[in-house]
């Protein structure tokens, strides 16, 4: 009875046993679709722009598409967090005290004795070498970034940088201080390398010097040299700088910058955290006169965009933007970048083709990577946190000219080629606000639209929709047009000219030069004289511009008699005898004065 008593017991408890291997066998499949769920919010979290999951932005998410079907390189990580009060992993807790000119990014004032060497080195540089040329290599410059930033941990383990700087007949000063900034901020084990690029220079403190230079000790063997064997022009020397590399990131700098406190590590979380992100520093202004240093406008954040004659523009962060992040001090999403500071994955630079290389010298670049990481799966973020000054060439001193034509033609075939690959239907608003466009090849595009098809690239209408929908609102769509180009006396060589006025400036009249711009104006269907988003407008008689607006502007040409005419005075445009001023005034049709000729045949772009 005892027996039959274990025996029992016994088999039951093989009885239970079995029961629960067996639940726990149906059970596991439950258990691995519930962790892989898990697991699949986690990383989606993830990817919200560089921050971990219990630090989202208000804003829902919305899950790009990446069509580009690469594994990650780098494993997923968690972001960067912020932890009020507390000192940021990264941060230097105290910084070199240094005096000497320019220390603190303060300006540098030159003497009127010093004004002849100051303007020789304007001519040969753009920007003024001299004084740049009497300040440390080593300065320190002052810390404008938010107090929130000296706050955010960053991830102990980040991808390895190479930074890359493009170069042609640079300044010594300008150049190298750009390197030793980069040094002196960079935690080494994050900076890989340093790579100058020479694209033909010609400066005798560019050869051998600059050799013996990136050999010293100081560097341990990180700056390196790579010369192009004839001009290559800005973007392929970019390439051949990317190729040349091999950290994890490629970082562009310009050769004229300085870059600030804890400037790496925030750039380089949001790409360790998603390797198809683009990040842009927010950049500040480097004087080009005094060299003090100084946050761009009013020193709000914005973002980077366009008008439709793709010119680069500052936009405001909209709302819909700002309300994705719960700290002002955030990464935030941006249409386009600049395109001389940025950086990203240099295997995903590669996967997206790289730049065109069709384009050439420079133009157009920036919005061509751009429209291709955000169509083709990937983001562009601006990052508030790092910072880098940059010097801007005084404007109409750029010292060198393009090795293969004009400057202004190069550019608007470069814009061509981007708006024919990238801008789906939107295209005509682009030959709308710059018609000259259309009287220049843009060379075989054949393997830019392969590309965009073999990886699914979405809409250029979607990129408006969700990436840019702000840009429509600031820059409406642009009416087509009846008459476009130079507004010419029909007697003589003068043409109405903007004199590079906009904003309630006045119009007036120079000599053609056959080149477009400042020159180049169009009479719209809604009847607006504009030039770019510019429109002309009657002020007591004369003519200025203005932001052009969606209304009409009560202008229309007769190409019969030649008046062009304004209804809102029932005046037509004159050209005042003996100046270069133009005037509104009473039609009349006998007036050699008050004849014109709207066309293109004179643009050097045929």
């Amino acid at each position: 009875m005892r027996f039959r008593a274990k025996r029992c017991v016994l088999t039951l408890t093989l009885c239970v046993a079995v029961f629960f291997m067996l639940r726990t066998l149906l059970f596991i499949p439950e258990m691995s679709q519930e962790e892989n769920r898990m697991k699949d919010e986690l990383n989606n979290k993830r990817r919200m722009d560089g921050h971990i999951p219990g630090n989202p932005p208000h804003g829902e998410y919305d899950e790009d598409h990446v069509v580009l079907h690469r594994p990650m390189d780098t494993p997923a990580v968690v972001g960067a967090v912020f932890r009020d009060g507390v000192r940021g992993d990264y941060e230097p807790v105290n910084l070199p005290a240094r005096e000497g000119p320019g220390e603190g990014g303060a300006a540098v004032r030159t003497q009127p004795s010093e004004k002849a060497k100051v303007d020789r080195l304007i001519q040969e540089y753009g920007f003024n070498q001299y004084v740049s040329d009497q300040i440390s290599l080593d300065r320190n410059i002052a810390d404008l970034r938010s107090q929130q930033c000296k706050h955010w941990h960053y991830p102990e383990t980040l991808p390895t940088t190479s930074v890359i700087i493009v170069f042609h007949n640079e300044g010594w000063s300008t150049l190298l201080r750009t390197v030793h900034s980069v040094f002196n901020r960079s935690p080494s084990q994050l900076l890989h390398e340093i790579i100058l690029v020479d694209d033909f220079s010609t400066k005798e403190h560019l050869k051998e010097r600059l050799e013996d230079y990136v050999q010293e000790a100081r560097f341990n063997g990180k700056l390196k040299l790579v010369r192009n064997s004839r001009r290559e022009g800005l973007i392929r020397t970019r390439i051949i700088g990317a190729r040349h590399s091999t950290g994890d990131v490629l970082l562009w700098l310009d050769a004229h910058c300085e870059v600030g406190v804890n400037w790496l590590p925030p750039l380089l979380t949001p790409i360790a955290v998603n390797r198809t992100t683009a990040v842009c520093p927010i950049i500040d202004v480097i004087d080009n006169m005094d060299y003090r240093v100084y946050p761009q406008g009013t020193g709000d954040q914005d973002r980077g965009g366009f008008d439709w004659s793709l010119y680069w523009k500052h936009l405001p962060v909209p709302q819909f933007e700002k309300s994705r992040r719960q700290h002002a001090s955030e990464p935030y999403r941006s249409p386009a970048m600049a395109g001389g500071l940025f950086a990203m994955d240099r295997k995903y630079f590669f996967e997206l083709g790289a730049y065109d290389e069709g384009l050439e010298i420079w133009g157009g670049e920036n919005f061509e990577l751009s429209f291709k990481i955000w169509m083709c799966g990937g983001s562009l973020l601006w990052v508030p946190c790092s910072r880098v000054g940059h010097v801007y060439r005084i404007l109409g001193k750029v010292p060198y000219s393009a090795p293969n034509g004009s400057m202004l033609i190069l550019s608007e075939r470069n814009l061509r080629r981007v708006v024919e690959v990238w801008f789906d239907d939107y295209k005509e608003y682009f030959y709308r606000s710059k018609p000259e466009s259309l009287l220049v090849s843009t060379g075989n595009i054949e393997k830019q639209l392969a590309f965009r098809e073999k990886f699914h690239c979405k809409s250029f209408g979607w990129f408006m929709k969700e990436i840019a929908p702000d840009i429509i609102e600031k820059y409406p769509l642009p009416h087509a047009n009846k008459y476009w180009g130079e507004i010419r006396t029909k007697k003589g060589s003068l043409c109405v000219d903007s004199m590079g006025s906009k904003d309630g400036g006045r119009v007036g009249m120079s000599y053609c030069h056959g080149a477009g711009g400042n020159q180049l104006f169009r009479v719209t269907e809604n009847g607006q004289l504009r030039i770019h988003d510019q429109c002309a407008y009657d002020h007591y008689k004369e003519v200025r511009l203005r932001r052009c607006g969606g209304s009409g502007g009560g202008w229309s040409f007769d190409e019969a008699t030649g008046l062009l005419h304004h209804a809102g005075t029932s005046q037509c445009l004159e050209h005042k005898a003996g100046v270069n001023e133009i005037i509104l005034t009473k039609c009349a049709s006998i007036k050699p004065s008050q004849l014109w000729e709207i066309s293109s045949k004179h643009l050097k772009h045929h």
